[in-house]
């Protein structure tokens, strides 16, 4: 396995690999990796069959945090996101430092402005411009044929799939299932944060979904206020637990519902202490 930090280079060999018609497959994170990550990884291996090449970019892109948000504390461990990288099956770690993605006089960037505005992108209003910006970069630098992100993002995947359709990227975006700790929590490099019996209140999130499940397994149809006021006063009976969101959402369209039933999503976002975790699932019942 390969380390790249410049983006030259990495552009570069992805030239020459679509010169010789190798399939690339692309994983992009930002690092600290965990079973999540390397899930999509060998999804990616999968997706690139023998003969193709799988990419992971580890990059903390600092243009989707906020300035009172958590980018300098952002956990890194590159030896070890480096290792598991090549265990799990990648060729290439693309490592570019800050400036070679955002050079001093950086000033263009892409917003989404159907998906990304509401729930992540109201409580973060610059979030999914930095996304966007790092995404559309990341996709003109590796030239993948496809990119596979997480389900645990699923509004950062819908939007990542509407920049893709609106700009006419060639590549073809894989939504992989979230990955849960035997306990439900999602997973999520933050978790790292959440020390002594925070990490047992943050199970809030993932039973909150279930709860929000069997209330809809006992009628046909639950109005989406109340719903959500139930879920934030279960979830706020934890001590240090304080919901930022609670949205029931069409899975398509992103708009927001009145009334929630098994074809409803659902998505959350939740302070544990000082570390947001968000999470979401479709209400029908099947795996989060």
């Amino acid at each position: 396995m390969r380390v790249i930090t410049s983006v030259r280079i990495m552009q570069h060999l992805a030239l020459r690999w679509r010169r010789q018609g190798v399939h690339v497959a692309f994983v992009p994170t930002m690092g600290y990796l965990h079973a999540g990550h390397l899930s999509l990884i060998r999804r990616a291996r999968r997706l690139a069959r023998s003969k193709g090449k799988v990419v992971v970019s580890i990059f903390v892109n600092p243009t989707q945090f906020g300035p009172t948000e958590d980018f300098a504390r952002y956990p890194r461990d590159f030896s070890r996101d480096r290792k598991l990288c090549r265990e799990a099956g990648a060729d290439i770690v693309f490592a570019p430092d800050t400036k070679a993605i955002y050079p001093r006089d950086f000033s263009t960037y892409v917003v989404e402005e159907d998906l990304s505005w509401r729930m992540e992108g109201e409580s973060r209003p610059t979030h999914f411009r930095g996304v966007g910006t790092v995404v559309a970069k990341l996709l003109n630098i590796v030239l993948p044929d496809v990119a596979v992100f997480g389900a645990k993002d699923f509004q950062q995947a819908m939007v990542v799939g509407r920049i893709k359709r609106d700009l006419n990227f060639p590549v073809k975006i894989v939504i992989a299932p979230t990955i849960r700790e035997r306990d439900g929590l999602a997973m999520s490099s933050r978790n790292r944060y959440l020390e002594g019996p925070l990490r047992e209140q943050a199970l809030a999130l993932s039973r909150a979904i279930t709860k929000a499940r069997g209330a809809i397994r006992q009628r046909t149809a639950i109005q989406a206020d109340a719903l959500r006021s139930e879920l934030r006063t279960f979830i706020e009976q934890q001590s240090a637990m304080r919901v930022d969101y609670i949205e029931f959402f069409d899975p398509v369209t992103l708009q927001p519902v009145h009334s929630v039933d098994r074809r409803t999503h659902m998505a959350l976002a939740v302070f544990v202490g000082s570390t947001r975790l968000i999470d979401n699932a479709a209400l029908d019942g099947g795996r989060p």
